[in-house]
């Protein structure tokens, strides 16, 4: 029953919110990147399609079919995308990955939102789920980073 419990713990009403609602929860018609993510323990995918204009994020788009911890962290994304650099995207998707596997502190801002995935730390096999979207984001604009800033 223990492991039941901190499993109920783990999928808190804020995460289940947040699967619920996922921004930009749709595919986009001729996007500038387009990367698929899949988790191979767990077989959750992410698809990201994204555009950049002026070395930041203008159009974001991804498909999740993911857990709801995988769900959580690409509404967090969701959220806070539009505007970001490569740079950003990579900074943030370090500090999530440190965050989960090395008790490192939460995402700076406009990131910290992935604080409510803080409780997933114990669960290793639950980490590749969680990164999915960040990663994909982070692929997807690192593609293009060098045309927007050329």
């Amino acid at each position: 029953m223990g492991e039941n419990a901190d499993l109920m713990k783990l999928y808190s009403s804020r995460i289940l919110a947040l699967a619920a609602d996922i921004p930009h929860h749709a595919r986009l018609e001729a996007p500038q990147a387009s990367v698929r993510r899949r988790s191979p323990l767990c077989g959750s995918t992410v698809t990201v399609d994204l555009d950049m204009a002026d070395g930041r994020v203008s159009r974001f788009g991804q498909d999740v079919k993911a857990c709801a911890l995988g769900q959580a962290a690409a509404a967090v994304l969701g959220q806070v995308v539009l505007g970001r650099s490569a740079d950003e995207l990579a900074r943030a998707r370090d500090q999530l990955r440190a965050m989960l596997t090395t008790d490192g502190p939460v995402p700076d801002a406009p990131f910290e939102g992935y604080e409510v995935l803080t409780p997933a730390r114990e669960y290793r096999n639950r980490h590749a789920s969680i990164l999915l979207a960040i990663e994909a984001a982070t692929e997807a604009t690192a593609q293009l980073a060098p045309e927007q800033t050329g």
